[in-house]
């Protein structure tokens, strides 16, 4: 049994259709129910309930401060490689791309970790293009023997891994893994995958429930939003999240939001998604789990950063750079991954969150705690 059975069942137009008849009855109802239910999720991100905003945003900030307190956890993506095997149609790393391709050796590694740890910073994220023959878990277990001597929690997104792999990844302090299907929409997912390992749309749902099985401390699930009707996408991936936190329910989760940005080949987005409706998604998966974190990134502009922060938002990532070498040899170009929008340095968003009455946190516990 696996989220893949589950998805089998659901029928993607019948799910948008949902969405769309949702009335302002259907929004009232789940906006005074305690624990909402997958129905009533979609009903807070419908159409019919954009009116509703400032008491979703209102509802969703209580909820926030209650089971979060006043506390952003900040973290920093680091890219390791920007091969790939792949064509994507809508990714900068895509085969067809005609970009320098670049593999950190482990001393470029070392100077890109002393680089981010002079920063502050004590979570990480270690991001590569799919080249399983090049990045594969030789090469992580490697990595991670290097990234543990300087940070306390790790966190990995790259291709999926057979179970037995995340298995040997956590021994060496693997703590999270974050794994987006881009779309839940079957057909679409072919028309944007080309070539490569990650055709197998199969093989990519059913990784978090490999890794709910190895007993990771946390997942991470989400849409590409752009690729495909944007609340359908959100409406699958939730769940796909409330599966896996009644599966799996000693693991904890996060949802991110990644919009569409540009990057090399200048793929259009097919959904637009405005900075309101962003807004609305956010509240409504705060409302509908309240215990899973909620990330924004640097894909996002500074002034949509700070203003909804306070309304759902627990933890943020700050001057990303989304090449291999950004952190300690400078910007290259033609490396990079898709374009970054706020640029700030980690001080500059650590201000920022403070002048919301919050506070940044750089670590939240200690290895030897958990021992």
């Amino acid at each position: 049994m696996s989220f893949i059975d589950k998805f089998n069942q659901l029928n993607w137009d019948e799910v948008r259709m949902s969405i769309l008849s949702k009335t302002a009855a259907d929004v009232e109802n789940a906006l005074s129910a305690r624990r909402l239910t997958h129905d009533q999720f979609l009903s807070l991100i419908s159409p019919a309930a954009e009116p509703y905003l400032e008491q979703m945003a209102q509802k969703s900030m209580a909820l926030t401060r209650q089971r979060f307190g006043n506390t952003v956890q900040m973290y920093i993506p680091l890219y390791l490689s920007n091969k790939c095997t792949n064509i994507c149609t809508y990714c900068g790393f895509s085969l067809g791309n005609k970009i320098r391709r670049k593999t950190l050796s482990m001393e470029e590694l070392d100077r890109e970790l002393q680089a981010i740890k002079a920063m502050g910073f004590d979570h990480i994220l270690l991001v590569t293009g799919e080249a399983q023959g090049t990045v594969g878990t030789d090469y992580f277990k490697s990595v991670l023997e290097k990234v543990r001597l300087y940070f306390s929690h790790i966190t990995l997104e790259v291709q999926p891994l057979d179970q037995h792999e995340y298995e040997e990844l956590m021994e060496l302090g693997l703590d999270a893994v974050l794994v987006y299907q881009e779309t839940y929409n079957r057909p679409a997912y072919e028309k944007y995958h080309l070539r490569g390992s990650k055709m197998d749309f199969d093989y990519r749902l059913d990784t978090a429930d490999r890794l709910g099985k190895a007993g990771i401390d946390k997942i991470g699930v989400g849409a590409l939003i752009g690729l495909e009707d944007w609340r359908t996408d959100s409406a699958m991936a939730a769940a796909h999240l409330d599966y896996l936190e009644k599966t799996y329910w000693k693991t904890r989760y996060s949802i991110s939001f990644p919009r569409l940005r540009p990057c090399e080949g200048e793929f259009q987005p097919v959904s637009i998604i405005s900075d309101r409706q962003l807004v609305q998604l956010i509240c409504a998966y705060r409302l509908f789990k309240p215990e899973a974190e909620l990330s924004l990134s640097t894909r996002e502009s500074e002034s949509f950063r700070d203003n909804v922060l306070p309304l759902g938002i627990t933890t943020m990532s700050a001057f990303s750079s989304t090449q291999p070498g950004g952190y300690a040899d400078g910007a290259i170009e033609s490396l990079e991954q898709f374009s970054i929008d706020d640029n700030r340095r980690p001080e500059a968003v650590a201000a920022a969150i403070k002048t919301k009455g919050l506070e940044a946190v750089w670590k939240d516990w200690d290895r030897s705690y958990s021992h």
